[in-house]
């Protein structure tokens, strides 16, 4: 028999993989022919952050790089910059993941905006010294603020409509997570 434990953490896994994959489907689809004026946040990072706070175990390194690396192809930007960028943030933010337990959700929410700007700074140094061309400052700092802004409604929707919970602590029906 296959232990429950593992059959939950094996099946949150696929659940990440599908649920970047459909974010990216929704993405990548022509919904409008219209220039954007403010760009929509990076759900698949922020989704990747949440579940890597609370529950490093879900989100393995390699399924992280494989997600993003095929999202770098998918939107025509330069493979696997973006994707090396995302796994030393997460991991910088799985390390930290036991610490940030016992904080305020503010305190969380101050430190993953923090990481995603470093990411983005770091992201626009290496493609300026590469000489590829970019979006506008502008653009750029729209983008991470409003993937900032929805990183709450992505938590609250991870701990709310999939149950997803930091190790140890204690569900509605009284069982630890």
């Amino acid at each position: 028999m296959i232990d429950p434990a593992t059959t939950r953490r094996w099946s949150y896994r696929a659940l990440f993989v599908a649920l970047a994959a459909a974010l990216l489907f929704v993405r990548l689809l022509p919904l409008s022919t219209l220039p954007v004026q403010v760009p929509g946040p990076d759900l698949i990072l922020c989704v990747t952050f949440a579940w890597v706070l609370r529950r490093p175990d879900f989100v393995p390194a390699l399924a992280i790089v494989g997600v993003f690396l095929i999202e770098d192809m998918l939107t025509m930007r330069p493979p696997g910059l973006w994707a090396l960028i995302v796994l030393l943030g997460s991991e910088f933010l799985r390390d930290r993941a036991g610490a940030m337990r016992g904080l305020p959700f503010l305190a969380e929410w101050a430190t993953v905006a923090a990481v995603m700007a470093v990411m983005l700074l770091t992201s626009r140094m290496l493609l300026t010294l590469a000489m590829v061309p970019q979006v506008g400052l502008g653009l750029s700092l729209l983008l991470l603020v409003t993937t900032v802004l929805a990183y709450p409604l992505v938590v609250a929707a991870s701990h709310l409509g999939l149950g997803l919970r930091p190790p140890g602590e204690i569900d509605g029906m009284g069982s630890r997570a």
